[in-house]
């Protein structure tokens, strides 16, 4: 069987399949496997497409990486959900049961008055009382218009921007109440926060590659797919070098190069791919040796008009990189619109409140744009199912499923297509 594309998607249903004992031959376009969360390197530094977390919900990731022999107690920094401002407001959930640690985290948030606090305590209590489910055409700004607006800026708005890369007021309420149930309702240690603490080729792309090779599969990198034609009983992919028969394939492309190879086979698929908007995510990284050292080593931070990045990173604890910094932007269209040059000389400004420095100790060092980062996680949206034709499978963080465009969904989505051959 092939699959094609080699981001994470991709590799979960390369892996899944061999371990089927499927005889795997693994298509990517690029020089190496990782897709939108890859490690680039750089003259100074190997640095990240774009700087990710992890959390402890993450089931199908975690066991991805056991299966390929990552090993996730030494290459990801686990700590307590946390949200920590320079300004000192603070919400960190102690150990324990996700919803008891989540109701002791609230209690004790020392920024919050106790009506605050009694607010979020109820309606939580009242998304639990009703299974986690919300009107399908609600946002998620709708969810939580009765909120105090100190919670909603602290809170709701940083976990929704950070988990569907999509903004309240356009951002799904189901999909939203569905990341909440699983991570601060679910399972003990599910809201968790893991860090990286090698550059994300380390994490899933080297290994997966090094296990797929070491069980027998084939890899071709830096081989576009041009087209797939109906065969017999199977598929023929033909490839800018060449053309192979196979029982079965996997699509685990971007959606608008899966749409421009289903296209000519199911044009309804191909539409619904086609339809999909996105939201950029901008990382900026910055070197500021003067600056005091994080622990933990993420901020959450104010945003503005004029401040952009909602999280920052200190890569010299994660790493060991010294005096190295990432400031994430999410939902970052329109500082894509603005350029690069204007969206770096905004960070830096705003690191110089987070890090407490003069713009002249703080040097923009590399500024990674993923223009089309995340499906825009709107209500109601209608996404692509995983089945296209007989003995064609989709998967990818866009396929139809209950979580946003994270890598637990792109992985979920290659297992689940592995499952259907």
């Amino acid at each position: 069987m092939a699959v094609v594309g080699g981001g994470w998607a991709g590799l979960a249903a390369a892996v899944r399949a061999t371990e089927k004992s499927h005889q795997v031959t693994l298509f990517d376009m690029a020089p190496q496997l990782g897709g939108r969360a890859r490690s680039v390197a750089l003259p100074e530094a190997v640095l990240d497409n774009g700087q990710h977390i992890l959390i402890g919900a993450y089931t199908a990731t975690l066991a991805l990486m056991h299966t390929v022999q990552a090993d996730a107690g030494a290459l990801l920094w686990r700590m307590p959900l946390t949200l920590e401002y320079p300004d000192g407001c603070v919400l960190r959930a102690p150990p324990g049961p996700a919803a008891l640690s989540f109701a002791r985290a609230v209690a004790a948030a020392p920024q919050w008055s106790w009506r605050e606090r009694r607010a979020l305590l109820m309606t939580a209590f009242g998304w639990w009382r009703d299974d986690f489910q919300a009107a399908p055409l609600a946002t998620v700004a709708d969810l939580t218009a009765t909120l105090p607006e100190r919670i909603r800026l602290d809170l709701i708005n940083p976990l929704c921007v950070a988990a569907l890369n999509t903004d309240a007021r356009q951002a799904s309420a189901a999909v939203f109440l569905r990341v909440l149930r699983d991570a601060m309702f679910g399972a003990r240690g599910g809201a968790d926060m893991l860090l990286p603490r090698q550059p994300l080729g380390a994490l899933l792309p080297e290994p997966a590659q090094r296990w797929l090779l070491g069980h027998g599969a084939c890899i071709l990198a830096s081989q576009r797919v041009m087209a797939l034609e109906p065969r017999g009983e199977g598929w023929c992919v033909r490839s800018d070098h060449a053309q192979e028969h196979f029982d079965a394939v996997i699509l685990a492309t971007p959606p608008a190069e899966a749409a421009r190879l289903v296209e000519p086979l199911a044009p309804p698929w191909s539409a619904s791919a086609r339809s999909l908007r996105y939201e950029p995510i901008i990382t900026v990284y910055l070197r500021a040796p003067s600056a005091a050292r994080w622990l933990p080593p993420i901020r959450a931070l104010r945003t503005s008009a004029t401040a952009p990045a909602q999280f920052a990173f200190d890569l010299e604890v994660l790493h060991g990189r010294p005096a190295l910094f990432s400031f994430v932007i999410s939902g970052a269209r329109a500082w894509v619109d603005v350029g690069a040059a204007a969206t770096a000389r905004a960070v830096q400004a705003q690191a110089c409140v987070a890090l407490k420095l003069n713009p002249r100790d703080i040097d923009v060092v590399h500024q990674a744009a993923e223009k089309r980062a995340t499906f825009v996680c709107s209500p109601g949206l209608d996404r692509p199912p995983a089945d296209v034709a007989p003995g064609l499978f989709a998967a990818g963080d866009y396929v139809a499923g209950p979580y946003p465009a994270t890598l637990e969904g792109a992985v979920r989505s290659g297992c689940e297509a592995a499952s259907c051959i």
